[in-house]
């Protein structure tokens, strides 16, 4: 079997945050479980991995992708300790060229909890350069990941799905400023991490007027973030402090990457005021309060705040849609374009079709006798095939480095070839505007 392109993921779509929090990785551990995965697999040729607070997906170059697909499902199961069927239930799986197309719609924000935010192409562009400084990924996945992120490009230049700059740290955010429209509470905030998405939530908060207090371990982390935005209203506190702030601040905005918990049941103490934690971690930050006059807001609980966004930029979802389905077509059209074989095929057939002009052109011409005809022929295509010999060994064996795409490119410009050999069964889009 050919091998093809597959994807393997669990999303906010169908798995909810108490088992997706349980799939998520540290950075290391992720690349071990890739790697180990990958040499007990040898089918599984490419791998790279997309570990957000949305999704834990799966990004495979395969000529066996079913069996990939169970042994990795397996794999992550017992990894995780999470019963498989369980995941077989919420699992969504693409091959080629739905794949790409999922893909490219992954990276570009079209299938984010929030449409049109704009942490996933930074998020998918560091997941591929991680797995690929590992050794995990080869010529097809960096095909792949090139080709994706200038589809999002694509996607923000062609809409303005991403003009408002939309994503979970604004939601949230944008939640807090609706209930001070209904509760007298002091608008002041706490932030716990100083990831990005800690960051993306401190800059919001400041934007619209809220003190704020930022807690990380790394104090001087915290420190140098501060110094970058120069605003006197964001202050950095002790991350001994933790506990006494969540009983001053009403509320309170948690992002960190830690693998347990960082507010416990224990640490929440009965308060005078109303609160509201937003957790927008994933594994979560946030322990459910026992306390009455706490209310929890995780990522899959701001989705109602999230449809009103997705309600206003239909139109320029389906025309993203339409941008997506085109640049998957391109993508299908220039795979061909980089197999070798028929590139060898074009090049011979150039050098046999410009040999066998000359020498029609030479019998025309009187330069020769017809009756040699033949003879000068097999001459010709001895010759042109002593000469094409070491290119063409020099294309066959560069075919599985990266460094074939370029080679090929090249050879296509100099000779002008490919032009007429792109013949491709046509991926259909249901959203372009084309019809492809």
């Amino acid at each position: 079997m050919q091998a093809v392109y597959l994807t393997l993921g669990f999303s906010h779509k169908l798995l909810p945050i108490e088992i997706r929090e349980k799939l998520a990785f540290e950075q290391e551990a992720l690349l071990e479980f890739l790697a180990h995965f990958k040499k007990e697999h040898p089918s599984a040729h490419e791998m790279m991995a997309l570990c957000t607070c949305n999704r834990v997906e799966f990004y495979l170059y395969t000529h066996a992708p079913d069996q990939i697909a169970s042994h990795l499902l397996k794999a992550l199961a017992h990894a995780k300790q999470v019963d498989i069927k369980s995941l077989q239930a919420s699992l969504e799986t693409h091959a080629q060229e739905h794949a790409i197309h999922h893909v490219f719609c992954v990276a570009s924000s079209l299938d984010s909890l929030v449409v049109g935010e704009t942490q996933i192409t930074g998020q998918f562009k560091e997941a591929f350069r991680l797995c690929l400084q590992a050794g995990l990924c080869a010529k097809h996945l960096s095909r792949l990941a090139h080709f994706a992120l200038k589809c999002a490009a694509g996607v923000r230049n062609a809409t303005a799905i991403s003009s408002q700059a939309v994503s979970i740290a604004s939601v949230a955010v944008k939640q807090a400023l609706e209930i001070l429209d209904t509760e007298k509470v002091d608008k002041r905030a706490m932030v716990v991490g100083i990831g990005e998405m800690g960051r993306l939530v401190c800059k919001h908060l400041l934007a619209k007027g809220f003190e704020v207090e930022l807690y990380n371990r790394s104090i001087e982390r915290a420190k140098d973030f501060t110094k970058s935005l120069d605003n006197p209203k964001l202050q950095v506190q002790s991350f001994s402090a933790l506990e006494q702030g969540i009983h001053t601040h009403a509320f309170l905005f948690c992002a960190t990457s830690a693998p347990q918990s960082v507010i416990t049941q224990e640490m929440a103490r009965p308060c005078e005021f109303r609160r509201w934690w937003f957790d927008l971690a994933v594994p979560r930050d946030i322990e459910p309060p026992t306390q009455p006059n706490i209310w929890l807001y995780s990522v899959d609980d701001l989705q109602g705040v999230v449809a009103q966004n997705v309600e206003q930029r239909q139109k320029d979802t389906r025309r993203a849609y339409q941008v997506v389905g085109q640049f998957s077509v391109q993508f299908a059209q220039w795979l061909q374009s980089l197999e070798v074989d028929p590139l060898i095929k074009d090049l011979r057939g150039l050098a046999k079709e410009a040999a066998l002009k000359e020498l029609q052109r030479a019998i025309k011409k009187g330069f020769l006798p017809p009756e040699y005809e033949q003879s000068v022929a097999r001459v010709l295509h001895n010759a042109f095939n002593t000469f094409l010999h070491h290119p063409t060994a020099t294309l066959k064996k560069n075919a599985h480095k990266p460094e074939s795409d370029m080679l090929g490119e090249t050879l296509k410009t100099l000779f002008n070839l490919g032009k007429e050999s792109l013949f491709i069964n046509r991926y259909k889009c249901e959203f372009s505007e084309e019809g492809f």
